[in-house]
């Protein structure tokens, strides 16, 4: 298999899909002439032209009103943030028009469009540029909420999101476009709503998603040095939540670490938690440790930002703590 960055995967997806399907097009900021903020839509005005790849004034509400009136209309619009934080200008016409639509005309209109761009946090870029959303888009009815960590899991779910008849949030990162992986030249699709098992384990389960599963990965790797087996999860999708294969590594580890990048209330992490306690209770062997950034805004200074966010080492005590060791 070819090694391709995430950026590209990103572009990859698109464009094959744009080729496929004439109603799909892509808007945002900086998508067309720039190539994209992050170089995600690289090569895409070339080849579709401008009718296709659209910028866009610096008008969130605008544009995603936009792309929900034309997906209204028969077309299957990808809405590029520039960061996810900026959405919050759109927000509107995502919860209460692309996720309702469905539901308010009887059915009368379904609503496939994709809303993509960065989540969390990327470096000091201050505390309005740093904030992670995966758990108020999932708190909403009518939209899925996928949110991948490498290239290859990227392009096959996000071909997927752009084929379904429903609103989907896809997150990705600043820090992960350059991160490179192992994506086939042939198609393919992942099936949204599937959890993946990315390492597999005897003596606790950790559940993560997006960038920050990295730190997860490095935790394994200095627990398997003390004889400790973690199987680690990759969510992939928020919502809909692959509950049954979290269930099944509780059951079979009888221990849970959960590591999310995102404020400790209320988020991705506290509805596992519920979920394991109310439907695996008797299989745990000791309490569910979850691992969120500090409950402030993120901060600037680079020291404080390390902080701020969990890492390896975080994870490392979570594990030794539901172990008892």
């Amino acid at each position: 298999m070819r090694t391709i960055q995430f950026r590209e995967a990103v572009a990859e997806a698109m464009s094959e899909e744009m080729r496929r399907d004439d109603s799909v097009y892509l808007m945002g900021e900086e998508v067309a002439e720039y190539n994209g903020a992050y170089k995600a839509s690289k090569g895409m005005l070339d080849e579709f032209g401008p009718d296709r790849v659209i910028d866009t004034p610096i008008a969130e509400l605008g544009f995603a009103g936009i792309g929900v009136g034309s997906a209204m209309n028969g077309n299957r619009p990808i809405i590029e943030f520039m960061t996810f934080n900026f959405s919050l200008v759109g927000i509107d016409q995502i919860i209460n028009n692309a996720a309702k639509m469905r539901q308010m005309s009887g059915g009368q209109f379904n609503i496939p469009i994709v809303f993509r761009g960065p989540t969390g946090s990327a470096g000091q870029l201050g505390a309005t540029h740093s904030q992670a959303f995966e758990s108020w888009y999932a708190n909403t009815p009518g939209l899925k909420v996928i949110v991948p960590s490498n290239p290859y899991d990227a392009k096959g779910l996000l071909k997927a999101a752009i084929r379904d008849d429903d609103p989907v949030i896809f997150m990705e990162s600043e820090q992960m476009y350059g991160d490179k992986g192992e994506v086939p030249e042939e198609e393919y699709l992942i099936e949204i709503g599937k959890a993946d098992i990315k390492r597999e384990g005897s003596d606790v389960t950790i559940v993560s998603f997006g960038k920050i599963i990295k730190e997860a990965y490095k935790a394994a790797d200095k627990l398997a040095e003390e004889n400790i087996s973690c199987e680690i999860i990759d969510l992939r999708t928020v919502r809909p939540m692959d509950h049954d294969a979290i269930l099944e590594s509780v059951k079979k580890t009888n221990r849970l670490v959960i590591l999310e990048e995102a404020w400790p209330f209320g988020n991705v992490a506290t509805e596992i938690t519920y979920q394991v306690q109310a439907n695996a209770f008797d299989y745990l062997d000791a309490p569910i440790v979850k691992l969120n950034t500090a409950d402030t805004p993120a901060p600037y200074s680079p020291v404080l930002l390390e902080e701020w966010l969990p890492n390896s080492e975080d994870v490392v005590k979570a594990v030794k703590k539901v172990m008892y060791k």
